[in-house]
């Protein structure tokens, strides 16, 4: 086995552990946490910079597949999930994803960089300084409104690698739901949005030059597979905690690293 390919396992390994963990525990995708490991992995392997973070955010969102239906089974089993949200929010998110995932594929890598980046940052902002009790209405939006909202959160997670958990929590506990049920049902917006949107990534990139060997479009089978099965085994875990533990200490720790994350991505597309 060559040295790069046990680097590049190494590396697999630690990100799908570690980010299957916080997608359970904080409702976030773990693709905040795979696509930036995959896309400094392909790089140290040589892949092409023009499909490095298409492929790194197409992988991602296939390991969400796994790791959001765990999550959604383990939140559902504590009796947290708000089912009606689910079927009012998901095909407008679903529609959104299939959208960014198209956008995505016509997009070059500086402006995925951004896009990432970017929204990474809202996402730290938000783990950071969001507060819980901070409303803005007592009801989630309705009609339009709601089509809108939730189409530009699959848009934004399929085009991120995320699975919109984070989005999601924000929307409904500043419309008045409580933390644990934002967090469990959020959890259900990776079911909707990942599948579809890999799919996107595999059409699109199908005829892409300069891949990772082993690769359908812009989704890499290895990391899909190896992926998959270990955020998966630990989504639940976080799950689990997260009905347990105080979390503000851990959220602000864990933004931090994100907003690191996310401004040393930028500084490559700025700098």
């Amino acid at each position: 086995m060559s040295g790069d390919l046990i680097i590049f396992i190494v590396a697999l390994a630690g990100a799908g552990l570690f980010a299957g963990f916080i997608g359970g525990l904080f409702g976030v995708g773990g693709g905040v946490v795979i696509v930036p490991a995959l896309y400094y992995v392909f790089g140290a392997l040589g892949v092409d910079e023009a499909v490095r973070m298409h492929a790194a955010i197409g992988t991602a969102l296939s390991t969400i597949i796994s790791t959001s239906w765990r999550s959604l089974a383990t939140h559902t089993k504590a009796g947290a999930v708000d089912f009606a949200v689910l079927r009012a929010w998901g095909p407008w998110i679903t529609l959104g994803a299939i959208l960014g995932a198209l956008l995505a594929g016509i997009a070059d890598t500086q402006a995925l960089l951004i896009v990432f980046g970017g929204g990474l940052l809202l996402v730290a902002l938000q783990m950071g300084f969001g507060n819980p009790n901070w409303r803005v209405a007592q009801e989630l939006p309705t009609g339009a409104p709601r089509a809108l909202i939730a189409g530009a959160i699959g848009a934004l997670s399929a085009m991120m690698g995320i699975g919109g958990g984070a989005f999601g929590v924000t929307l409904m506990t500043l419309c008045g739901r409580a933390i644990h049920q934002a967090v469990a049902t959020a959890s259900g917006f990776g079911a909707a949005i990942a599948l579809p949107a890999t799919l996107g990534y595999m059409i699109t990139g199908w005829s892409a030059q300069g891949l990772p060997p082993w690769s359908l479009g812009y989704v890499n089978l290895p990391g899909f597979v190896l992926l998959a099965a270990l955020t998966a085994r630990t989504a639940p875990i976080g799950a689990r905690l997260a009905h347990r533990l105080p979390q503000a200490a851990l959220k602000r720790a864990f933004a931090l690293m994100l907003a690191l994350l996310a401004l040393n991505m930028l500084r490559g597309v700025f700098f």
